[in-house]
């Protein structure tokens, strides 16, 4: 018996898909999938947060010190005219970063392998591209999903039978976390 389902489909299409499926299940919640499908996203998921609990106050707090760029009240660079050339005015802050330690790098390394990357639009400037951002997902799963399940020895994720697809008859679940 194999170790995985092919799903129908060839290596790199079976990653894609699951990969996909992965990072939405982690990113919104929930999704709505077939069985087979969802029992492999499962093994993935549940995995992932297994070691994101693990790994998730295995960091250091460092006070470190950096140049930021002074602005105005409109919120643009300040500069200045030295030797006849305008140069943007700097001022050293003093900020606190979280550095993390080579096991939980590794974690977030691993973690970035099955991610792919999310781009948040807020719903006011939906359509623009001007206020995108890139989600962090390992961030997310270090500082929300893992605290959540600390103290829970696995079963993370649960599936909800909705019933069978009217195209083909396939068996619909609702994959989430728990």
């Amino acid at each position: 018996m194999a170790e995985y389902r092919k799903l129908g489909r060839t290596s790199s299409q079976r990653k894609a898909l699951l990969r996909n499926q992965v990072t939405n299940l982690l990113y919104h919640g929930s999704i709505r999938t077939t069985e087979t499908k969802a029992k492999e996203v499962q093994k993935i998921a549940e995995s992932l947060i297994a070691l994101a609990v693990r790994e998730k106050d295995n960091y250091e707090t460092v006070t470190v010190t950096a140049k930021v760029a002074r602005k105005d009240a409109d919120g643009r660079r300040v500069k200045e005219v030295k030797d006849g050339k305008k140069v943007t005015v700097y001022d050293e802050v003093q900020k606190e970063i979280r550095k993390d330690k080579p096991s939980r790098l590794h974690a977030r390394r691993q973690m970035m392998k099955v991610f792919y990357p999310v781009t948040e639009v807020p719903k006011e400037a939906a359509g623009r591209k001007k206020n995108t951002k890139k989600a962090d997902l390992p961030e997310k799963m270090f500082d929300e999903i893992a605290p959540k399940y600390a103290d829970r020895n696995g079963g993370y994720t649960r599936i909800i039978k909705i019933g069978q697809r009217k195209g083909d008859g396939a068996m619909e679940v609702l994959l989430q976390l728990v």
